[in-house]
């Protein structure tokens, strides 16, 4: 007997009633961006090694999945599509000089190695606007996020908000290394504040730096928090960050986007590409965020096109975990199902086709005539059917809604 395969770690078969709902969140989430104006772009699984090496400053190259092509050029399966799309845009539009926008999804693929239970591929959709830098674009990107997610029925999620110039300024206060400043980005992103302490003591850091360091989780919550980041901003580049959340958040009441939006000034950003306003979204049911963005004014020219962008990723397999345990359900096509026999296997047919030509999804199933009705039903809970009809050879149909429990008895 052979040994039957199963998949690898970090990796599942999504079918029946999931893989559904996840296509069905994948189009609801693409009509929000479709009616900001985006436009759909596919992009290779695979790219040259190079779209995604270290100054690219997506994934630790480390945990990228490499391979060879047949002429030895080191390949690479996509850690994040925001790069993929930064290297097409600037091929695609090389010469274009007003903003494009552009929607994707795909999935992605990361090689971890001290997440156990953590997924290796995940499905993002997502967006990019490219060539502006301004504080309009910026909400539009944040506004379109909290519009996306209540489309999904999440009432209860929040946008987190920050800016990199901010935290960047106060690495340059403290006069750090930059292996000292990638230790403290870490501890700062795992709030692990004493860390941050220690070692800035360590390094004999001024007290009015190391204050400044010390209110950083004080720096988060509503708008309010921004006046106070204002007061202790170390340079006029912070300030600057500080004022165009300011800007934004106006802009942002504008959309009506505001209950669903709070500030956190020690955000560091999960990408090295990052230069400007960065944003997570958060919810229940999950223990990371399900939407990850942020402007990436320098990405672009490291692919032949010197222009600013601003973006974001929604992880949909987050999301759809965070959804499940709310106990938010997902409104998919419904399923019907004809159970017949020999004898009304005409009837069936017809049955089907014009129920097909009228847009309902049917799926046909001959029975013998001595099995019983509950075989079907059964099968039919399984595999997520709303509705069955249950064709009998003396001219009756038993229709049974599989939601309600209700039964009727019809004449065939």
């Amino acid at each position: 007997m052979e040994q039957k395969l199963h998949t690898p770690e970090g990796v599942r078969d999504i079918y029946n009633s999931e893989c559904e709902t996840k296509l069905a969140l994948q189009k609801k989430l693409n009509t929000v961006l479709h009616l900001y104006g985006y436009k759909d772009i596919q992009t290779p699984t695979f790219e040259y090694y190079d779209v995604f090496r270290e100054e690219i400053g997506s994934t630790s190259t480390q945990e990228l999945y490499k391979f060879f092509d047949r002429e030895g050029n080191i390949l690479a399966l996509r850690p994040d599509i925001t790069p993929s799309v930064a290297r097409a845009a600037a091929t695609l539009f090389e010469n274009e000089d007003l903003p494009i926008r552009l929607c994707y999804a795909g999935n992605t693929f990361i090689n971890h190695t001290s997440y156990q239970g953590r997924l290796k591929e995940n499905t993002q959709l997502g967006a990019e606007l490219i060539g502006l830098d301004s504080i309009e674009a910026d909400a539009e990107m944040i506004a379109m996020v909290v519009d996306g997610l209540k489309k999904t029925g999440l009432k209860e999620f929040q946008v987190s908000i920050g800016h990199v110039d901010f935290i960047k300024g106060l690495m340059n206060a403290a006069e750090l290394k930059e292996d000292e400043s990638r230790e403290v980005r870490a501890l700062i992103i795992n709030r692990n504040y004493f860390g941050v302490e220690e070692l800035l003591d360590s390094k004999n850091v001024k007290e009015s730096v190391r204050d400044s360091f010390h209110i950083l989780p004080e720096l988060a919550g509503g708008s309010e928090v921004l006046e106070e980041a204002l007061k202790t901003a170390p340079d006029i580049n912070a300030r600057r960050g500080v004022t165009r959340l300011q800007q934004i958040y106006r802009l942002l009441k504008l959309y009506g986007a505001e209950d669903h939006v709070t500030f956190d000034l020690s955000m560091c950003g999960s990408y090295g590409y990052y230069t400007g306003v960065i944003f997570r979204a958060y919810t229940y049911g999950t223990g990371d965020a399900v939407v990850r963005g942020g402007r990436y004014d320098n990405l672009l020219a490291k692919f032949g096109k010197d222009t600013p962008s601003i973006g974001f990723a929604i992880i949909l397999d987050e999301l759809m975990s965070a959804l499940n345990r709310q106990k938010i359900a997902v409104e998919t096509v419904r399923q019907n199902l004809i159970v017949y026999t020999g004898e009304t296997e005409e009837r069936a047919i017809s049955l089907a086709c014009s129920f097909r030509g009228k847009g309902r999804n049917i799926e046909l199933l001959k029975r013998e005539t001595e099995e019983e009705r509950e075989i079907y039903e059964e099968h039919a809970r399984r595999t997520g059917v709303s509705a069955m009809l249950y064709l009998r050879d003396d001219g009756k149909i038993e229709m049974v809604n599989l939601k309600t429990g209700e039964e009727k008895l019809v004449d065939l």
